[in-house]
């Protein structure tokens, strides 16, 4: 595996940060108006994956960087689950339902791996390193 030297340069980031844009755009949908805590619940799980991403990356420590990547990976099952509610509310409709599902079950495999190389590597981030 290649040094990453910035979380942007994650291909698990740039997926994230393309799915929270596709649910911006969906939360944006007139048929959403009236249901403000569904529409923040969105909003937040959506954007905690690709930001908790960032924020472990940037505290520079590999056990720390699992950590966050855990919480991105429970954000990922919140989407979902709330993806699921859009769905039953009628919101939106299965073709929609099925592209962010997909999208959401991808990122959390891609963290999935990325903690398995983390937890096996000998690499212990930059704060970590000797002087």
């Amino acid at each position: 595996m290649s040094t990453v030297n910035r979380f942007e340069e994650l291909d698990v980031w740039n997926l994230s940060r393309e799915l929270n844009q596709k649910i911006g755009l969906l939360i944006r949908n007139k048929v959403f108006d009236k249901n403000f805590s569904l529409i923040n619940q969105l909003e937040g799980s959506s954007g905690s994956i690709m930001d908790n991403i960032a924020e472990g990356f940037e505290r520079g420590s590999r056990a720390e960087f699992i950590q966050f990547l855990s919480y991105s990976k429970g954000s990922c099952g919140e989407l979902r689950s709330q993806l699921n509610r859009a769905l039953d509310l009628q919101y939106i409709n299965v073709d929609q339902f099925e592209e962010l599902s997909t999208m959401v079950i991808r990122v959390s495999s891609m963290l999935q791996g990325l903690i398995r190389y983390l937890q096996k590597t000998s690499l212990n981030g930059v704060r970590k390193k000797s002087i």
